[in-house]
C-alpha cells in the first residue's frame, strides 16, 4: 500500500484532503451511502474507474477509517465493503457538494452516464425541509422511509438522515423497493427528478403541478400532499 500524500499543512481543510481528496474516493462514498457494496457492483455503479485504481481507493479508504470489508455468511459467502461511522459523516459534505454543483449540472451530455439511484442524494435534500412549519426550521421538516419509482428503476431514501445514517439502517439510501412499508411513495419522470437535482423546481412544485405522484399515510406523505 502506497503511502499516504499529504498537503503537509496545518489545516483542518487541508487534513480533511488529504483523507477523501483522490480521484473517485467521495464518489466511492456516495455508492456506499447506500449500505454494504460488493466490489463487483461497486466497479459496475463506477463507469470509468479501473479495476487497479477502485482496488487501491479501497485500501487506502479502509487504512484512513472510513470503510470496513467483511464476508458475508453462507450462502452469499462473498466480501462486502461498507462504511464506518466515520465515513457516513461525510454525507453532509456530499449533500454540501451536491449543492453547490447544482448550477454546472446542465444538459445530459451524450458521454455522461446515469444511475437512478445517482438522483438519490439531489432528492434527499429537497425532501428534508417538506413539512417544515411553526417550531421548525429549515431542514427540520418530516422524516420517514420513502419509496421513488422513476422510469430508470426503483430507489428508496430514508428522509432525516441529513446528519448520517438513522435509526441504525447502516444506509441512508438503497436500489430496489423500500424495505417494509414505505411512508411516502413518490413516482415522478426523469426529466421532473433531473429538474429537482437542477435547482430548477423544488419538490413541492413537482407535486402541485401533478409531476409527482405522492401516496403513502405517514406524516411525510401528507405533508407532500399539503404543500
Amino acid at each position: 500500500m502506497s503511502p499516504r500524500r499529504s498537503y503537509d499543512q496545518y489545516c483542518s481543510a487541508a487534513r480533511a484532503l488529504d483523507t477523501v481528496g483522490d480521484r473517485w474516493t467521495l464518489l466511492i462514498v456516495r455508492e456506499l451511502l447506500a449500505g454494504p457494496r460488493r466490489y463487483t457492483d461497486l466497479h459496475a455503479d463506477l463507469p470509468g474507474v479501473s479495476t487497479d485504481v477502485l482496488a487501491s481507493r479501497l485500501k487506502d479508504m479502509e487504512r484512513d477509517g472510513l470503510t470496513t470489508r467483511r464476508r458475508l455468511p453462507p450462502p452469499g459467502a462473498v466480501y462486502v465493503y461498507e462504511l464506518t461511522r466515520r465515513g457516513s459523516e461525510l454525507l453532509p459534505v456530499l449533500q454540501a457538494l451536491g449543492a453547490w454543483g447544482q448550477a454546472a449540472l446542465g444538459e445530459r451530455r451524450p458521454t455522461d452516464a446515469v444511475r437512478a439511484h445517482w438522483f438519490a442524494l439531489p432528492l434527499l435534500r429537497a425532501l428534508e425541509g417538506v413539512g417544515a412549519g411553526e417550531g421548525r426550521g429549515a431542514g427540520e421538516g418530516e422524516g420517514g422511509l420513502v419509496e421513488v419509482r422513476l422510469e430508470e428503476g426503483m430507489f428508496h431514501l430514508q428522509v432525516g438522515a441529513v446528519d448520517g445514517p438513522v435509526h441504525g439502517s447502516g444506509s441512508v439510501y438503497g436500489d430496489g423497493p423500500a424495505p417494509g412499508v414505505p411512508d411516502a411513495t413518490l413516482v415522478l419522470g426523469t426529466d421532473t427528478c433531473t429538474a429537482i437535482s437542477r435547482g430548477e423546481s423544488t419538490v413541492a412544485e413537482a407535486v402541485r403541478d401533478g409531476r409527482v405522484t405522492v401516496s403513502g399515510h405517514g406524516t411525510l406523505a401528507k405533508a407532500l400532499r399539503e404543500v
